[in-house]
């Protein structure tokens, strides 16, 4: 299934020119569309609601900028665009 953020998206979005990261941001999204897709209860699409396309997208930029760190971006960055998704769990 295709993320619901391309590639080229998320270049644009975090700015980074050539092909050099492709592999670095390709796992970023991978790996962001896991958190949103798994916290919000939802499998993301290309169809995917914008602000959840823009979480994945966030998570992925923290992640490319905070690459040296050791902890995973927080989903309190992004919680305000996943909550109105999030499915109720009984």
């Amino acid at each position: 299934m295709p993320n619901s953020v391309t590639l080229a998206e998320a270049k644009g979005f975090l700015r980074v020119g050539g092909s050099g990261e492709d592999a670095l941001v390709s796992l970023l999204i991978d790996a962001a569309e896991a958190r949103v897709g798994q916290a919000a209860g939802v499998a993301l699409t290309t169809a995917s609601p914008a602000p959840l396309r823009l979480a994945v997208l966030v998570l992925a930029c923290h992640a490319y900028e905070h690459r040296d760190g050791e902890r995973p971006p927080p989903l309190s960055l992004v919680e305000p665009w996943l909550a109105p998704y999030r499915e109720a769990r009984l």
